[in-house]
């Protein structure tokens, strides 16, 4: 194997802490012959796997880390580790780059880490059996080897100067070195400090993380909410704007009402006129007959009190008319209901629901008969007619012991009176106080069972 221009990887590691039995050097000769090639056999343990950036070096005996290495060779990576032949390697070293002195070396595996993993014994690069080679020289040449002796001497000073100098860098390195390895150690500290902050800062980061993803799915759950809450809201906006739409309709219907009620208030008022007119030919009638003066004046009198309870009987009439017709519709609407809940369950009894006795409620027909243009009648038709100067003869109802005038409570009226004193049932025309409707009430539902 050639070697390369690269540096081998070395370290500053002293030797307490190499491990020289995990590759163990054999054939190891006492010395070599300057001038050939050197070849290196060696053994890998079991338990040892060689790297990419592994070399063998020359050392000289004595060296203290991987750097003083003299030359190196990388060695070659075995093909199957399993192998009993990749156990055992071999490298070779050029003449060219060995040592030419006769100093001890010895052979050291490096792993690529700068660390020995095996050394070989001690040998030197001499001739063999130097001791027995007998030289032979002239003067001239005796003289030329004190001389080269000399230069030699001068040369191994200033190398020894020279090696002085180089330890004494060695120990400025040395110190440099120790000193690096501190401030290696404080950076290794402050580092472990750094990262179990940063540990402690993403675990935090974390614990924010699932918190956000926490409020993340509690506000995506209360949006779900607030939109069915809204679709909820929007459904009741909807059924109140029926609502209103119903009850504008039925302000309409009631604005109706009001206003017939006020042509017939308009004919009411007619009528009057007409009987103050009539009143004003009787007044003129009794001055002339002044023998009838005192009765004129008192039936004057009376009419005038009659014609004040005929107004408040009209107002009474008229709120009753709005509560009756408030209470039919009311009624007609629950008629409707218990008829198709009657309807159901006859039909679940397989019964037929027009085969079965029902009596529907008999309408008003009087009273509005004598005058179409008013729906209770004119009241003061009793007036024009009666010509007799007594009192008029009064009746008193057997129920709320309110009186009426005799011309007045007719038939009509006193039907419609009664309808806003009782109940009748619709079914089996039972009549109920109107205080107890609501006995009357659960005595029709009862029909509906």
């Amino acid at each position: 194997m050639e070697e390369t221009l690269e540096d081998p990887p070395t370290s500053a590691v002293l030797l307490d802490h190499c491990h020289f039995s995990q590759v163990i050097f054999n054939s190891v000769e006492k010395f070599y012959v300057p001038g050939g090639d050197v070849t290196c056999y060696y053994t890998l343990t079991q338990h040892f796997i060689p790297r990419r950036k592994d070399w063998i070096g020359i050392f000289r005996v004595g060296w203290k880390t991987t750097r003083e290495y003299y030359t190196f060779m990388w060695v070659t990576l075995p093909l199957d580790l399993n192998s009993e032949s990749a156990k055992q390697q071999e490298v070779q070293f050029k003449a060219y780059y060995l040592p030419k002195d006769d100093e001890y070396y010895q052979f050291c595996y490096v792993d690529q880490d700068g660390v020995v993993r095996g050394a070989s014994i001690p040998f030197q690069f001499r001739p063999e059996n130097e001791e027995d080679i007998l030289v032979v020289t002239t003067q001239g040449e005796v003289e030329e080897i004190e001389q080269h002796n000399k230069e030699l001497c001068k040369e191994n000073q200033e190398l020894k100067d020279s090696c002085v100098s180089l330890q004494k860098q060695n120990s400025d390195m040395q110190a440099e070195l120790h000193k690096k390895e501190e401030e290696l150690e404080t950076l290794k500290s402050t580092n472990k400090k750094l990262e179990q902050q940063v540990k402690a800062q993403k675990d935090h980061w974390e614990t924010e993380l699932l918190q956000l993803k926490e409020q993340n799915q509690e506000m995506s759950s209360e949006n779900e909410k607030m939109g069915v809450r809204v679709d909820q809201l929007q459904a009741q906006l909807s059924t109140q704007e029926k609502e209103m739409e119903k009850l504008v309709q039925g302000d309409q219907d009631k604005t109706e009402q009001l206003e017939h009620l006020k042509k017939e208030n308009s004919q009411l008022l007619l009528t009057l006129t007409q009987q103050e007119q009539h009143q004003k030919k009787l007044e003129q009638t009794v001055e002339q007959m002044k023998e009838e003066e005192m009765t004129a004046v008192k039936k004057q009198r009376e009419l005038t009190d009659e014609n004040s309870g005929l107004s408040k009987t009209l107002n009474e009439n008229k709120i009753i008319c709005n509560v009756l017709q408030r209470e039919k519709e009311r009624l007609e609407r629950e008629n409707d209901l218990l008829k198709r809940e009657n309807s159901r369950l006859l039909s679940y009894m397989g019964l037929d629901f027009d085969s079965l006795p029902y009596q529907a409620p008999t309408s008003d027909q009087g009273g509005a008969g004598q005058n179409p243009g008013l729906v209770f009648g004119n009241p003061y038709s009793g007036i024009q007619e009666s010509s007799a100067p007594s009192l008029l003869a009064m009746k008193r109802c057997p129920t709320c012991k309110s009186d009426f005038a005799d011309g007045i409570f007719d038939h009509t009226l006193e039907q419609q009176h009664m309808q806003t004193l009782c109940l009748n049932c619709p079914v089996c025309d039972k009549t109920f106080p109107a205080k107890e409707k609501q006995i009357f009430e659960d005595h029709v539902f009862c029909h509906t069972l």
